[in-house]
Order: C-alpha cells, then sequence, then structure tokens
C-alpha cells in the first residue's frame, strides 16, 4: 500500500488540486461549532484539507505514509504541523487525546479487520465528548461491483487497491459501537457518505 501511494504523490505532488474538499468544510463548520481546537487527521495526504482546519485556528496533527507527501505538506500547511511518518493502522503515534478526528476517503481501503483496529484506535484517541468524521465511499458509486471481488461489497478497483463500498446498514454495524451520532450524504468526486461519531454518546 506505502508503494502505491508514494508513486502516485511522486507523479503528481498535488494529485486531488489544492482546494479543500466541500465534506472538508462541513467537518471545519462542525468543529467550530463545538468549539474544537485540536484535530488529528490519519490520512494527512499533503494538507489540502487540513488547510482549511489551520486557517480556522484549529491546531492539526497529521499521520501520513508517503514521505513525499510529507515533504509537500510542510510546504504547504507550515513546519510547526506535525506529521508522523507512518500507516494509520500503527496507530497510536502519540499519547495526546484530540477533541476531534477527521478522515477523509482512508477506511474503505481497508479489510474488515483493519477498519476495526483503525475505527477503534480513532476512538481511542478522541477526549471525552470529542467528535469524528470520517468520509466513506458509497455503493451508489458508479464503480461499485467493478473489479475483482475480495469479499463482501469489496472490490480491486485496480491493481493492488481495493474498495470496501458502504451502505447505511453497513456504517450501523462498522460504526454503531463507536458513538454514531449522524449519517449523511454528499457527491464529490464519488458518492460518499459522511459519517459522525462523539466519544461516549448515550
Amino acid at each position: 500500500m506505502s508503494e502505491i501511494w508514494e508513486s502516485i504523490f511522486k507523479s503528481n505532488k498535488e494529485v486531488w488540486g489544492l482546494v479543500p474538499a466541500p465534506s472538508a468544510l462541513i467537518a471545519k463548520d462542525f468543529f467550530l461549532k463545538k468549539r474544537i481546537k485540536k484535530i488529528l487527521i490519519p490520512g494527512f495526504g499533503y494538507g489540502r484539507n487540513a488547510q482549511v482546519f489551520i486557517e480556522n485556528g484549529i491546531k492539526v496533527t497529521g499521520i501520513e505514509i508517503s514521505k513525499t507527501a510529507i515533504e509537500r505538506g510542510r510546504e504547504f500547511c507550515g513546519s510547526e504541523t506535525i506529521i508522523h511518518h507512518g500507516s494509520v493502522l500503527d496507530m497510536p503515534f502519540d499519547d495526546i487525546l484530540y477533541e476531534g478526528i477527521f478522515c477523509y476517503a482512508l477506511v474503505h481501503l481497508f479489510d474488515s479487520e483493519e477498519r476495526l483496529k483503525f475505527i477503534q484506535d480513532c476512538y481511542n484517541q478522541l477526549s471525552e465528548d470529542g467528535f469524528m468524521i470520517f468520509i466513506v465511499v458509497s455503493k451508489k458509486a458508479p464503480n461499485y461491483g467493478s473489479g475483482k471481488l475480495i469479499s463482501k461489497n469489496r472490490y480491486e478497483v485496480q491493481p493492488g487497491l481495493s474498495l470496501y463500498f458502504y451502505d447505511e446498514n453497513s456504517i450501523k454495524a462498522e460504526f454503531e459501537g463507536f458513538g454514531l451520532v449522524e449519517v449523511s450524504e454528499i457527491n464529490e468526486n464519488l458518492p460518499f457518505y459522511i459519517i459522525k461519531c462523539k466519544k461516549n454518546a448515550s
């Protein structure tokens, strides 16, 4: 997996452009409303989504597997932004509890055991009453069902890259135990779900 992302970022340092995803803007507004000042972004990339939080006074720490992306991210977001190098599956990288976690288009890259571990690790790094927001690909995406079937709802859409496609039932199954509070839909380059969870939500 790391080789794939290193290759992507080396071939195009700003492969997704510099404009933050619409869902990142939604997350920014939500975190500001909740007065959240410190967040973790697993799958930091080169910081196109992180920048909008930083610009609004939210301190960001990232985790990123690609050294090339980290180098660009430090140029883009400032040298004071902490970006841990490594796989998010090796979390935690520090012992800090964060008020918020924003995870864009990442968890659906993993198999079922990896997804569970990753979601649990994110939840563990939330402070009391903190929120985590995940952006995941939907089964409504046009490439759902294409490529090699790996397991239920999971397809190898291109060599070395597999996606797990979510619906509301699978979201409930995987996130309900981690304080699931809201699910909404958004269309960006693909149909996504925005999943919001709160630590110790009743």
